[in-house]
C-alpha cells in the first residue's frame, strides 16, 4: 500500500506533455488561397481545415479578421465555443496571408461572408493579442 501510494505521488509530479493541435500540413504560401471543412477547432480565432479527414493533410489557421479573447481568459471558452459552433463541419474558402508561429493568418469565408463578420454579428467580443 505504501509502494502504491509512493508511486502514485511520484507519477502525479511528472510533467504532462500538452496535447498540440493535431493540424500539421505545410502551410499554403501567401496569397494561396485554399479550402476545407473546418476539423479542429483550437481557441476562439484557430482551426483547422482540409478537405479529407487525414489529419496530416489539415492547415492550421489563425483567422486574420478576428482576434478573440486568449483562451486561459474568463471569456476565451465562450469564444472558442463561438467558433466551433459557427464553423465545425462547415466548408470555408480561405486566402492565406503571412505565417505565425506554425499557423498561416488567413481571411476565411463561410457562405461567402467573412468569418470575423459572422463572429462580430453573433456578438464574439475581441480581445487578443
Amino acid at each position: 500500500m505504501l509502494l502504491r501510494l509512493a508511486l502514485l505521488s511520484l507519477a502525479l509530479a511528472l510533467p504532462v506533455k500538452a496535447l498540440a493541435d493535431p493540424c500539421v500540413a505545410p502551410l499554403p504560401p501567401a496569397s494561396t488561397t485554399f479550402e476545407g471543412v473546418v476539423r479542429y477547432v483550437g481557441d476562439g480565432d484557430s482551426l483547422c481545415v482540409s478537405t479529407t479527414s487525414d489529419p496530416r493533410t489539415w492547415i492550421e489557421v489563425r483567422l486574420g479578421d478576428f482576434s478573440a479573447p486568449e483562451l486561459r481568459s474568463a471569456a476565451g471558452p465562450r469564444a472558442k465555443a463561438m467558433l466551433k459552433d459557427l464553423t465545425y463541419g462547415h466548408y470555408l474558402t480561405c486566402r492565406a496571408g503571412r505565417q505565425s508561429y506554425d499557423r498561416v493568418v488567413a481571411r476565411c469565408r463561410l457562405n461567402g461572408v467573412g468569418v470575423g463578420d459572422l463572429l462580430r454579428a453573433r456578438g464574439g467580443v475581441e480581445g487578443g493579442n
